[in-house]
């Protein structure tokens, strides 16, 4: 019996080096799933550790770990010479995950005593600093202005948040979580080097709730996971990201602007107040054609629809993506097809006013809604269809942005 088609997993940081620092907190045992996550994505994670995060989390946990190098001392005669200045010139990002305000006061002022801060010195690559620290630490004017001179250096600082802190209280200080410091590493090197730099793109995901009463609607089976992936992929690759999601966002949308709608009008004027600095749009979401005449204000009982013999009237939908009039804006639309996928599809090019359209046959169980993959054929006005193998909706994603890249309609560089 065969294996089922499987797709290759993701790995957005393939090729890169990422150091990642860290600091005495009792939440550095989240920089040991953080510098995880991180090779998971394709990294090579060199890890410095401060004399004091050392005794929160043994330099043998991370080494046992990652494929890089550990410093912990920097008067380890086993070490490698000058092992700070290697790992900060060889790195294409470092993430300070937890940094302490004492470690924020000595990378603003240049104080390098410790591993951590002497290979943030020695490196040019983007600096992600992600504090972590008691809520009125946090708030103190001497820590913000560390902070805003490290912003002002061209730092990255990821979070804090919001919740539970080591006092047993809760407030603003708590560590962000290890995918979304991960997700943040990905966004600071896409706005260091991507090939999008300079660019805003709307991303749609998510299939439209158009509301019957107060607890039903009409809609259908979008996860919106191929929109999510699309917009991770524009925002690994340097673009400003508007994603505009009928779905809860999951975590690590680190660095994505998302504007929640439920409804295809909310959606419609979303987009529209999003275009107006924008260079594309991909429209993965999954728009109902039609909606409720009218919504009811409570809940229908179903004892009285019954009695009244009940019928809902509907009424059509805008077409969304057509009716977006802005001739700067390319348009990527999808179209989701049981039967005659490629003639379905390509009847919709002109008639939306598309760049090209990504086709794909939800029938399929491996590439169709609520799954991780897709498979899919890029077509636009030529008519030559471009298929693509099952791949994740990262990477078909990736392939999306690839194509409208090389598109004759995409503006060029101001940079």
């Amino acid at each position: 019996m065969s294996q089922p088609e499987s797709a290759p997993t993701p790995r957005p940081l393939r090729g890169r080096r990422v150091t990642l620092g860290v600091s005495g907190s009792i939440s550095a045992y989240k920089s040991v799933e953080a510098a995880r996550r991180l090779e998971d994505a394709g990294a090579i994670v060199d890890v410095a550790l401060t004399p004091s995060a050392a005794r929160f989390i043994p330099p043998l946990t991370y080494r046992s770990l990652v494929q890089g190098e550990v410093a912990a001392d920097l008067w380890d005669p086993s070490a490698p010479a000058e092992q700070h200045v290697a790992m900060g010139r060889r790195a294409d990002a470092m993430l300070v995950a937890p940094a302490s305000a004492t470690t924020i006061a000595k990378l603003a002022q240049g104080i390098g005593d410790n591993p951590v801060t002497l290979t943030a010195l020695a490196t040019d690559a983007p600096l992600v600093v992600a504090p972590a620290m008691d809520s009125v630490m946090y708030g103190q004017p001497s820590v913000q202005a560390n902070l805003e001179l490290l912003k002002a250096r061209g730092a990255f600082i990821a979070g804090p948040a919001v919740g539970r802190l080591a006092s047993g209280g809760s407030g603003l200080g708590r560590l962000i979580e290890p995918i979304e410091l991960a997700a943040a590493v990905r966004s600071a090197i896409g706005r260091t080097v991507g090939e999008l730099r300079g660019r805003h793109i709307i991303v749609t995901a998510g299939g439209t709730r158009e509301p019957i009463d107060p607890v039903r609607f009409v809609g259908n089976h979008s996860s919106g996971k191929m929109g999510i992936a699309v917009a991770e992929a524009s925002r690994d690759q340097g673009a400003a990201v508007t994603l505009v999601t009928t779905q809860p966002p999951p975590q690590g949308l680190y660095g994505i602007v998302v504007r929640p709608v439920g409804t295809a009008l909310e959606m419609q004027e979303a987009i529209r107040n999003a275009a107006r600095g924008a260079d594309a749009l991909v429209m993965a979401a999954a728009v109902a054609d039609y909606r409720p005449a009218e919504a009811a204000e409570s809940k229908l009982k179903k004892q009285d629809a019954e009695a009244a013999g009940m019928t809902i009237e509907l009424v059509e939908n805008p077409d969304v993506i057509a009716s977006i009039d802005a001739p700067h804006l390319l348009k990527v639309g999808f179209a989701a097809e049981t039967d005659d996928l490629i003639a379905n599809a390509q009847a919709k090019i002109e008639k939306k006013g598309l760049a090209f359209i990504v086709a794909n046959d939800v029938s399929q169980s491996d590439a169709g809604f609520q799954v991780d993959t897709n498979r899919v054929v890029l077509l636009d006005e030529s008519g030559e269809p471009e298929r693509l193998p099952l791949l994740h909706k990262y990477d078909v994603g990736v392939a999306i942005l690839e194509r409208l890249k090389s598109h004759h309609g995409w503006p060029a560089s101001s940079e």
